[in-house]
């Protein structure tokens, strides 16, 4: 049926249904995101479930509950990482005055380099009592102290604490889902494609479809996790040698934001700049200054996240993961707008399965091709003897009669070539 959509109308078609897709993924995330979750856990799964099965001869579902038990071990070793190093962290802050006056100081010492500040500045001034015991205490300590109390961080902990819970529940339903994918991903999948009917062309490039996405995303998810493992070594080692005081924390936030493309790689190397600039002794900094280890820090982590970016990530993932920069950083932004901390970390692996998607459907390799980093592809013309034709005939058709319009009849069997005489449009004016 031809409705004679103009161009206008096409496009205000199109926009429609993205608005409408986003405002359903927005409304529903409660919904979405754990299924989101537990078809990438299921993806990334399935292989070691299915080794277990034949090597092992361990049943099918006692195999797929030792990887899903593996993968809960994973997580328990990261949260516990973060439950030992957050707590040290807040054990090492100072407990009496003199260690407070002592830590400000080394503070006001090195922000000085930067920013030159008067000994006797009310705000940021240097502070000793024992010097200067009629002067008041510079307000940034109040200020700083007020803020990093017990009280304060006790209480901090207690909200964390209760956001944990709160998604507690969605990691168990994340779990039984991917439990029950694993279990029936396969005749899951022979639904899927029993849907698109009898055709074989058609069922191959679904099965085609489904096959490259779950290559692309368990490529990236397990790259991704080994990837983000080596640089938490690499730069926690470095963090260590130049005398961070939380070395240890900076390592495991590097692991985890790296999920996150470009923004979690920036966001994770800015702690580490403030701890040099902040806590790091001059007396006992391997580079003697803490301004000097900054900038080492900047040159060092900018050198490591490069070479990952542009060297080991490719080399590892290969195109499975071929997307452009723009591509992944739109992509951010818009899951991050519609499923939020979740849509950053999901952004990757969802980006990837559509351009498997595009990239099997008819007519949509254009969008495919355009989410890569690789070269402009031409679309592909008809041979040169049929095109010859078709310019031909259209030329015929407007040397004949101007006011005849070409058409095409995909009844006919003319290869696309234009005829003279043909009928006009009915989208057309007379």
């Amino acid at each position: 049926m031809n409705l004679n959509l103009t161009l206008a109308t096409r496009i205000g078609l199109n926009l429609c249904a993205i608005f409408g897709i986003t405002a359903a993924l927005y409304l529903g995330s409660s919904i979405f995101i754990p299924i989101v979750f537990s078809v990438l856990l299921a993806s990334v799964l399935f292989p070691l479930a299915k080794f277990i099965h034949e090597q092992l001869r361990v049943p099918w579902f006692f195999s797929c509950l030792t990887a899903l038990l593996g993968l809960v071990a994973l997580h328990l070793v990261v949260i516990g990482a973060f439950t030992w190093a957050i707590p040290k962290t807040i054990v090492g802050l100072p407990q009496t005055e003199q260690a407070w006056i002592a830590q400000y100081n080394t503070i006001q010492s090195n922000l000085s380099q930067l920013f030159p500040v008067k000994d006797d500045d009310e705000f940021f001034g240097r502070y000793d009592p024992n010097r200067y015991p009629d002067r008041q205490p510079p307000k940034a300590i109040s200020l700083v102290r007020k803020q990093l109390t017990e009280e304060q961080l006790s209480s901090g902990l207690v909200k964390l604490s209760v956001l944990g819970l709160d998604h507690l529940w969605q990691a168990i339903l994340v779990l039984f889902i991917t439990l029950f994918l694993l279990l029936e991903g396969q005749m899951l999948a022979d639904k899927v494609k029993a849907i698109f009917g009898p055709s074989i062309e058609i069922r191959g490039r679904v099965t085609f479809a489904l096959a490259e996405m779950t290559e692309a995303i368990r490529t990236y998810l397990v790259w991704r996790t080994i990837v983000n493992l080596g640089l938490a070594l690499v730069l926690g080692s470095a963090y260590w040698y130049l005398g961070l005081k939380h070395w240890y924390l900076w390592a495991l936030l590097v692991a985890v934001l790296s999920y996150v493309p470009y923004i979690g790689t920036i966001a994770a190397g800015i702690p580490p700049l403030v701890d040099a600039l902040l806590f790091v002794d001059p007396s006992t900094a391997p580079l003697g200054s803490a301004l000097l280890t900054a900038f080492f820090i900047s040159i060092f982590y900018t050198c490591v996240v490069t070479f990952e970016g542009y060297i080991i990530v490719p080399w590892v993932m290969g195109r499975s993961m071929d997307l452009n920069a723009t591509t992944v950083l739109l992509a951010c932004l818009y899951w991050h707008q519609v499923w939020g901390i979740a849509g950053l970390f999901l952004a990757m692996p969802l980006m990837a399965a559509l351009k498997a998607i595009c990239m099997q459907v008819e007519g949509w390799q254009g969008w495919g091709h355009l989410m890569g980093s690789g070269p402009a592809v031409e679309l592909k013309l008809d041979d040169a003897a049929t095109e010859k034709a078709r310019l031909k005939a259209i030329e015929n058709a407007i040397g004949d009669n101007g006011e005849q319009t070409v058409v095409i009849d995909p009844n006919e069997d003319r290869k696309g070539a234009a005829q003279s005489g043909d009928t006009k449009s009915d989208g057309y004016p007379s």
